[in-house]
This record gives structure tokens, C-alpha cells and sequence, in this order.
């Protein structure tokens, strides 16, 4: 096998894996996000939480802007953009 082949099949296993560890961490990662999602959203139960309209919109805009920055890393669209939140 001369060297040009090898460097090519380095290549595309270096590729796969690096495939197969995207997919693991996305899964997970992708599954975690919307339990805590969930979890935000049982804040809802107005029987034990006390909120107001500013509040929920606080919540849902920093959530917003969080997903955008998340589109514009995945597309390549931008840097890294941190979203602080704060009631």
C-alpha cells in the first residue's frame, strides 16, 4: 500500500470516529437540554410558584437567544456568544 492510499484510509476512519463521537455527544447532550427544558417548565404550576408576565418572557427570551447562538455555532455563522440571564 503506497502512502497516498494509507493517508486516505487514515483519513476516513479518522473521519468516522470523529462522526460517531459527534453523534454520541449530540444525543446526550441534545437530550439533556430538554429535560432541563422541562424541568423550566414546571415552574408553570402557578399553585406552587408566584410570576408575572416579565418573568416568563425573561425566561423564553434568554432561552431564545440561546437556541440563535446555538444555529449560528452549528452553521458556522458566528463565534461563541454568551447569554447571561438574570430575573
Amino acid at each position: 500500500m503506497d502512502a497516498q492510499v494509507k493517508s486516505k484510509k487514515v483519513t476516513k476512519e479518522g473521519a468516522s470516529e470523529k462522526r460517531e463521537k459527534f453523534v454520541q455527544l449530540a444525543q446526550s447532550r441534545t437530550v439533556n437540554a430538554i429535560r432541563a427544558i422541562r424541568v423550566i417548565g414546571k415552574l408553570g404550576n402557578k399553585s406552587h410558584y408566584q410570576y408575572d408576565a416579565t418573568d416568563v418572557k425573561k425566561i423564553v427570551g434568554a432561552l431564545a437567544k440561546e437556541i440563535d447562538a446555538l444555529k449560528a455555532r452549528l452553521f458556522d455563522q458566528g463565534g461563541k456568544v454568551e447569554v447571561e440571564f438574570k430575573l
